[in-house]
């Protein structure tokens, strides 16, 4: 089976790295979490905000995901770890399914290991997308 890249912006892969590196993070996460997020971000095609597709999943992002192991819609916002809220529909990025998803694209599907094997999931819908929906302001454009 072949690698695929995921993409990441350079923003969320400067943000990611710093948090990975971090003395707090390295203390009071799962270390396979935070490895697999590694092996992920080193594995990137990093690009600019700008040039992001619009149906890859970014941080911030609110995706609707299909769970193909049950056939059930379940809808997050993949967010950082000190954001996290499942009971608002916050996802980790450091949670499994949070590393699994992040950098693929509509309609890709994406497994991560659960304790009893592996759990499927496929990208339905980018509902919202930082990059997409929230363009920074042109600089230039600003009155002084």
């Amino acid at each position: 089976m072949a690698v695929r890249k995921i993409v990441v912006t350079r923003q969320d892969c400067q943000r990611l790295e710093s948090m990975l590196a971090s003395d707090f993070t390295q203390a009071l996460c799962n270390k396979g979490n935070l490895k697999n997020l590694r092996g992920e971000l080193a594995l990137a095609r990093i690009v600019e905000p700008d040039k992001v597709p619009p149906d890859v999943v970014t941080m911030g992002s609110t995706v609707r995901l299909l769970d193909l192991d049950c056939d059930e819609l379940e809808t997050f916002t993949l967010v950082y770890p000190d954001e996290a809220n499942i009971a608002e529909g916050k996802l980790s990025v450091l949670a499994p399914i949070g590393t699994a998803i992040l950098g693929y694209r509509v309609g890709d599907m994406v497994c991560w290991k659960v304790p009893s094997g592996e759990s499927r999931t496929r990208i339905e819908e980018v509902l919202f997308q930082p990059e997409r929906d929230q363009p920074a302001e042109n600089p230039t454009s600003l009155t002084t």
